[in-house]
């Protein structure tokens, strides 16, 4: 049976990168609790007393404050966290940036579909990124992005299905409804 070192193993003396925090559960909060406090873990499966040193780095789109009123997130991790707040606000606060974001994720993903060159984007592509609210934020785009990319077959770039996986409410999405794709079932 191979060894297999874990995050925090691998991560000893530098950064971890903790991605949605906000989603552990309660019985991964206390592990992690005990990982930044007390800087010893034990892997899966293992009996040894591991030490960690380690900088954490955490990101989540939940309100953690709000998690720790509600009872469902610990307050003395959200604590242990809490060293350096950096707030990044959405995409949709940010849409002055979105002309450099697309070209890049254009340009990237370009490279990771081998395609030679950029197709061109059709004639009113930045203005429909721009009026799209983005409720998938960066990811969003980069989804988006890509999907025209594969679906493009050479031909310019179009968003008309911008919005079409909005698992937001109703009530809530703010963006123009996407044209269906294919007539209704009936």
């Amino acid at each position: 049976i191979a060894l297999r070192y874990g995050r925090f193993e691998r991560a000893h003396q530098g950064t971890i990168f903790l991605d949605e925090i906000g989603e552990l559960t309660a019985e991964a909060q206390v592990k992690l609790l005990r990982v930044l406090q007390e800087k010893e873990y034990e892997r899966v499966g293992g009996s040894e007393t591991m030490r960690a040193d380690v900088r954490v780095i955490a990101a989540t789109h939940r309100d953690l404050q709000e998690r720790v009123r509600q009872g469902r997130f610990r307050e003395d991790l959200f604590f242990r966290l809490d060293v350096f707040p950096l707030t990044i606000p959405p995409l949709r606060q940010l849409l002055e940036d979105l002309p450099q974001l697309f070209q890049h994720f254009v340009a990237r993903k370009c490279r990771e579909l081998n395609l030679p060159t950029p197709p061109p984007p059709d004639a009113d592509t930045l203005s429909r990124l721009q009026a799209y609210d983005w409720p998938g934020n960066v990811r969003e785009l980069q989804n988006v992005v890509e999907r025209a990319l594969i679906t493009s077959g050479g031909g310019p770039l179009r968003f008309s299905d911008l919005g079409r996986a909005d698992t937001r409410a109703p009530a809530a999405a703010t963006a123009a409804p996407a044209a269906p794709s294919r007539p209704p079932a009936t």
